[in-house]
């Protein structure tokens, strides 16, 4: 006796035929290659516009989609793009995201995106993960100054850009914010404000984020002069808000005379914000606060946020096109684009008590 799921089609009952480009094309009365070119994002541009919206509107009402498996089998193309995220969760990403996205549909890729998290097995697993998909790129957003993952990648002949962190060697290319501008622009407008005496509180210095900003906070603090009495670094555990208030917590134990703090990113000014409320302490007028990045929102905390503002999705569309002349071009020299921050004053910041 044969038992059968409801939800498989019995083998008795005849299967319907696949439609294929061939059966389209005669059936439109088109070449097979019109069809191709129509169903392919990327040349439908070469079809003319009512040839193309006739090809299209037949596929449509016979429910017609392209095997893309098996024309990537063909042409060794599958259309896809990896994109890997350490912490899908933090604002950052989205518009990095939106910015990807943007200039890869032009050219008819579609990005998978994974939030791989900040264990190295695991980015590895899901980056074996995306090229048994056939990924035809990756963009990773989880480099670190010495990754062993991103040697990984280049040792598989994979095209790979990194966004938001670079990784030093200049090995690959990369899109990334000038963090040193951006600590000079913080120190400048704490120093325009009156305060001479502060904390920085940097990202991981495994990071390339974590590690420019703090030798731009200390480029910075030197260049005005101050004395080495006057401003302290303390390493935050991760770019969160929680490590930011363990942080802050560490920070004021060992440099209560502080009167103003340039956070490493904006989760981690949040956590600044909890710590100061727990001590009773406001800010600014006991404490100015200074974040990085512009995340959405930060206007609307208690005070609104002073930041950095960095170009996320300029960032994510430049990642974009490096990647694809890398694919088109596999020769082509690795590049570094350093986009410019600018400064957002807002509530946070403000002339210390005694200047």
């Amino acid at each position: 006796m044969a038992y059968f799921h409801p939800s498989r089609p019995s083998p008795y009952m005849p299967q319907r035929k696949r439609l294929t480009l061939k059966d389209l094309a005669a059936e439109i009365d088109v070449h097979y290659s019109t069809v191709s070119r129509v169903m392919n994002p990327a040349t439908r541009h070469l079809v003319a516009e009512d040839v193309a919206a006739r090809v299209l509107a037949v596929a449509e009402a016979r429910g017609f989609s392209p095997n893309r498996i098996a024309a990537g089998l063909r042409t060794q193309r599958s259309g896809l793009i990896g994109v890997v995220l350490p912490d899908i969760a933090n604002p950052v990403f989205p518009p990095i995201l939106a910015g990807i996205e943007v200039v890869l549909a032009q050219q008819g890729y579609v990005p998978i995106v994974v939030n791989a998290g900040s264990d190295k097995g695991r980015q590895r697993f899901v980056i074996d993960q995306l090229l048994g998909r056939q990924v035809e790129g990756l963009v990773l957003a989880t480099a670190e100054r010495e990754d062993p993952v991103l040697e990984y990648c280049l040792a598989r002949h994979v095209p790979v850009v990194t966004v938001n962190r670079g990784e030093g060697s200049g090995s690959v290319s990369s899109v990334v914010s000038d963090s040193v501008r951006a600590m000079q622009l913080t120190v400048d407008h704490l120093m325009e404000l009156g305060h001479r005496r502060i904390g920085h509180i940097a990202g991981p210095a495994s990071l390339s984020t974590g590690y420019l900003r703090r030798e731009g906070f200390i480029q910075a603090v030197r260049r005005h002069r101050l004395r080495r009495a006057d401003w302290h670094v303390v390493e935050a555990s991760s770019y969160s808000r929680n490590a930011g208030r363990v942080a802050c917590a560490q920070l004021m134990t060992v440099f209560p005379a502080l009167t103003a703090i340039a956070a490493a990113n904006d989760l981690v000014a949040m956590g600044c914000y909890d710590y100061l409320r727990e001590q009773g302490l406001r800010c600014p007028d006991d404490i100015s606060v200074i974040g990085h990045n512009d995340m959405p929102f930060v206007d609307a905390l208690t005070p609104p946020l002073t930041t950095i503002r960095i170009a996320v999705h300029e960032m994510g569309e430049e990642a974009a096109r490096l990647l694809l002349r890398k694919i088109s071009k596999p020769a082509s020299d690795p590049v570094t684009v350093q986009l410019q921050p600018h400064l957002i004053v807002r509530g946070s910041t403000a002339a210390p008590r005694m200047a």
